[in-house]
């Protein structure tokens, strides 16, 4: 696990270097093998009446949207048991918290998030030659999605 620390600072500048020494040393060494776990601790002070959800202040998610465009292979990244892929994506779906079920993504855009990801990462393993896809399988699987091997068939077909 590899815990990174981000501060107003970072967010404020939109400033992604804070991410940025961990992920380049993956891809130098082993982008097939998906071990960072990546767990982002957000820093960002808060009045203690503000009521809002990190993933509700404009300037944090406006970060994450900059993280996620340029590194759209993240979210493979991230220590998933620790809760970091379902706080990633609720900083980029739109959602709402209940306390009883817990995160609840708007369905159309988790869907529209979800798809767009998996067309981009599987150019992305195709690209850095990793022919399992069990990872991006997993994720979807845990956002609520089942991948068919068909999808990878048709999208290796159209390349």
């Amino acid at each position: 696990m590899t815990t990174v620390s981000i501060d107003d600072r970072a967010i404020l500048s939109l400033d992604l270097s804070p991410i940025s020494a961990p992920i380049d040393r993956w891809l130098a060494t082993a982008p097939q093998e998906f071990n960072l776990d990546l767990q982002l601790s957000i820093n960002y002070p808060q009045d203690p009446q503000d009521p809002r959800e990190l993933s509700e202040i404009p300037e944090i998610r406006l970060w994450f949207i900059r993280a996620d465009g340029c590194y759209p292979y993240l979210p493979l990244l991230l220590d998933w048991q620790a809760g970091e892929l379902a706080r990633y994506v609720a900083m980029l779906v739109p959602h709402q918290f209940s306390r009883q079920d817990g995160i609840q993504y708007n369905p159309e855009a988790l869907e529209i998030w979800v798809m767009h990801r998996v067309f981009g990462l599987t150019d992305w393993l195709h690209t850095h030659n990793i022919a399992d896809r069990s990872r991006l399988k997993f994720m979807t699987q845990m956002l609520g999605y089942e991948l068919d091997d068909g999808l990878f068939e048709l999208l290796e077909l159209k390349g």
